[in-house]
This record gives C-alpha cells, sequence and structure tokens, in this order.
C-alpha cells in the first residue's frame, strides 16, 4: 500500500497526488463516468485537474482521497467530503469510481461506509448529506447500504439526455450510523 490513511477491506483511502491529475482528466472526461456527477459538463485539463488537487490539499473545509484497491494499488476514484461545517458539524458528501472495470464490484459502497465512518468517528460530524440523480440507481443503492436515508425530492432539478430528471437528497446521521453498527 502507498501511503494509505484509512484502510478498509478491499480498498484504502490516499492523499491525491499530482500525479494523479492525468487518471483524474481520464475519468472526468468520460461521459459514461460524469453522466452521474454535478459539476462536469464539459472538458477538463490536466492543469484544472492539478490544481483541483492543490486547492483539495489546502482546503479546511474540504478533505478528498484516491480510492486505491489494496489488492493491485491501482487508484479506481475519488471520494471527499466537502463544505465541512465543524460547528454545525455537517458535510456534504461525493464519490465516483473513475475505472469503469472496476464498477459493480463494491468498491464504492465500502468507499462511502469508510468514508461515513471517517466523517463520524474521526471528525465528530453529526451529518453528512449528499445529491444524486434519479436514474443513478446503483448509487442510490449503495448509499442505502450504508444508512442513508432519503430527505426530499428536488424534481426536475437536472438536465441530462434530452429531458429533466429529479435529485434525491439523502443523508446519514450520527446516531444513525452507530445503531447500524451495533450488532
Amino acid at each position: 500500500m502507498k501511503n494509505p490513511f484509512l484502510i478498509g477491506t478491499k480498498i484504502y483511502f490516499r492523499a491525491l497526488e499530482p500525479e494523479d491529475a492525468p487518471l483524474l482528466v481520464a475519468w472526468v472526461n468520460d461521459p459514461e463516468v460524469t453522466r452521474t456527477l454535478e459539476l462536469f459538463y464539459r472538458p477538463r485539463n490536466l492543469q484544472a485537474e492539478r490544481e483541483f488537487i492543490e486547492s483539495m490539499n489546502k482546503s479546511e473545509q474540504d478533505v478528498v482521497f484516491a480510492i486505491v484497491v489494496k489488492e493491485t494499488d491501482a487508484a479506481i476514484g475519488v471520494a471527499g467530503l466537502h463544505r465541512i461545517n465543524f460547528k454545525e458539524r455537517h458535510a456534504v458528501f461525493s464519490i465516483f469510481i473513475g475505472e469503469k472495470s472496476e464498477w459493480g464490484k463494491g468498491y464504492g459502497t465500502e468507499a462511502t461506509a469508510l468514508m461515513v465512518g471517517y466523517a463520524f468517528e474521526t471528525l465528530n460530524l453529526n451529518r453528512v448529506s449528499l445529491q444524486v440523480y434519479e436514474y443513478n440507481q446503483r448509487g442510490i443503492r449503495a448509499y442505502e447500504k450504508v444508512g442513508f436515508v432519503r430527505e426530499g425530492v428536488l424534481r426536475q432539478e437536472h438536465y441530462y439526455a434530452g429531458r429533466y430528471w429529479d435529485t434525491i437528497a439523502m443523508a446519514i446521521l450520527k446516531e444513525e450510523w452507530e445503531a447500524k453498527k451495533r450488532p
């Protein structure tokens, strides 16, 4: 393992490094990868991804990790907490698996659980929220497995593939996470 920060069963988190920028460029310019992501609607270049990595590593309100498969030491995606508010004790979760060959192997669910555990057990947050598009059924299932609860719907909030889609607001509270962990 290369500089592991949080270690799970099949994956680990490590800091994003400048050397990861070419991987991120390939991922965020792939329409299949970005169809479930909010911020990517135009091409990104290497400089933009280097700046993103640098800004995330300096940020006091964001923490972003590379998701790495333990068996191969290959980075396959990115997970993060954003807009961390230490007074109100909440943050917004984001994730994507950029390596399409690694989709459907449970890495996203494990990464989500690892990040939620970090949010509650290390950062002492009380709430982690996210937004997910209604057509991202794989993501919704992963979030629900970890314990996220649907809180609301932003009707026809997202435009993709020639039509408007709902955005689902979900969150998990520290007490829900702790109850789910108990035998």
